[in-house]
């Protein structure tokens, strides 16, 4: 079940669990779109993957309890920076390979 993490790990903006905002790769490495558009070029600093919008949670339980209430979002917060000098360089190779191929 994905965590729902609240934050984005870069620039530290809330994404909460309704954000149409929030970014994800296949590891749950979590950013706010405006960070994987304008900095990474959709290139997880973490493993290299490409990013997608992180779905969200029913709030009400419409089925199965399978809602926020009873799945609540995480609360840890991973504030880890990107050093986007050492990131330019790590991306540099497979900015131009799409994710499907990476």
């Amino acid at each position: 079940m994905l965590e729902l993490r609240p934050t984005c790990e870069h620039c530290n903006c809330a994404l909460a669990p309704e954000s149409t905002l929030a970014r994800i790769c296949s590891f749950e490495c979590t950013f706010c779109a405006t960070c994987v558009d304008t900095l990474l070029d959709n290139v997880c600093p973490n493993c290299g993957g490409g990013f997608a919008a992180r779905p969200i949670r029913p709030s009400k339980n419409w089925k199965g309890n399978n809602d926020l209430a009873q799945h609540p979002a995480g609360t840890v917060v991973k504030h880890r920076p990107v050093d986007l000098e050492a990131f330019a360089q790590f991306a540099a190779p497979i900015r131009a390979i799409a994710p499907e191929q990476r």
